[in-house]
């Protein structure tokens, strides 16, 4: 007797408001990065400072679409939204949100104080109460596993760190202090978890494999937010920090190769704005000691980190005009 066929699984079809992607706020950290490259590089080395202007405005520009877009999503897909407060990697990206609105914030803070300022406010009150949300969640979840741990955890820790940038400059000194001890401190803390876990436990998936490059934002960010907090004094506070982040930097260029192989995913993201963290740190690590090595190491990582958030770009564009990144994961 014949068999019955079986019925084809019905194909899903992209959706840009249901399945938008949490992880593409990281491209806005990324791209206020960049922005805060070439502001940094006109401030030292006369360098136009109308790139970074321009790359403010496009970043602004994507952040508030990509808002109303996550606003859709909410609307037309709350379940989605559900399913990304529980993952354990997407849930780290809500944080996203609030780190862009802080990174713009900085980027204003050089030619449009007033609009900065209100972007600062509005991410420094949202990451306030985002991250005792979310250590409350980490704290009394009943599904997480060391396994799940990976460095996309670093991201509402790193946040802490970023207030100080803008927010010594815009008089909130004492608010500065208190993100950037809670950022510093529980840095050390998941730092010696993740490393636990990329030790001692199978690699990271590769769809996860970039997300190591965010090893480098919390020293890099926190060597820039110390020397806001202590009066640009260079000390051992700040030699220490970088020393850490060009270290970082170096174990990673060493897997250079191995990076290079990852094919394209949302995650590659998480290449930007820790290069680019660090980038600004060597240019201002260069300023404080007037090394030539180091500042010809800050111009090549100009170059590396402006070259890689055009690729960034590029491959997001392509992939977005073929709706490859709106599906369901």
């Amino acid at each position: 007797m014949r068999q019955p066929t079986a019925e084809p699984s019905p194909t899903v079809q992209p959706d840009v408001i249901r399945y938008f992607p949490l992880p593409l706020f990281a491209s806005i950290m990324g791209l206020c990065g960049l922005a805060l490259v070439w502001l940094k590089a006109a401030h030292l080395w006369h360098w136009p400072a109308v790139i970074g202007q321009a790359v403010t405005v496009v970043a602004t520009v994507l952040f508030l679409l990509y808002g109303l877009l996550l606003l859709l999503k909410a609307a037309h897909n709350p379940q989605g939204i559900r399913e990304d407060w529980r993952h354990p990697v997407r849930l780290n990206f809500f944080a996203a949100i609030t780190i862009s609105l802080m990174l713009l914030g900085t980027a204003y803070q050089s030619f449009a104080p007033g609009i900065g300022h209100g972007f600062w406010l509005v991410g420094a009150i949202g990451h306030a109460i985002l991250v005792p949300v979310l250590m409350h969640i980490w704290l009394h979840h009943a599904h997480y596993q060391l396994t799940h741990i990976n460095p996309a955890w670093f991201i509402p820790v790193v946040g802490n760190v970023v207030a100080p940038l803008a927010g010594v400059g815009y008089g909130h000194l004492e608010a500065s202090w208190y993100f950037f001890a809670i950022g510093i401190v529980f840095w050390l803390v998941l730092m010696t978890i993740v490393m636990h876990r990329l030790i001692f436990f199978e690699p990271l998936p590769q769809r996860l494999a970039p997300t190591l490059f965010i090893l480098l934002a919390p020293p890099s960010v926190g060597m820039l937010a110390w020397l806001k907090l202590d009066g640009e004094t260079l000390d051992a506070a700040t030699r220490i920090l970088y020393g850490v982040a060009l270290f970082l930097a170096l174990v990673l260029a060493t897997n250079a190769a191995r990076f290079a192989k990852v094919p394209f995913f949302l995650s590659a993201w998480a290449y930007s704005f820790p290069l680019a963290a660090l980038t600004v740190a060597t240019m201002t690590m260069a300023h404080l000691t007037a090394n030539s090595a180091l500042n010809t190491l800050a111009v090549v990582l100009v170059v590396l980190t402006t070259a890689v958030i055009l690729w960034l770009v590029v491959k997001t564009a392509l992939a977005a005009a073929k709706r490859a990144i709106f599906l369901p994961e």
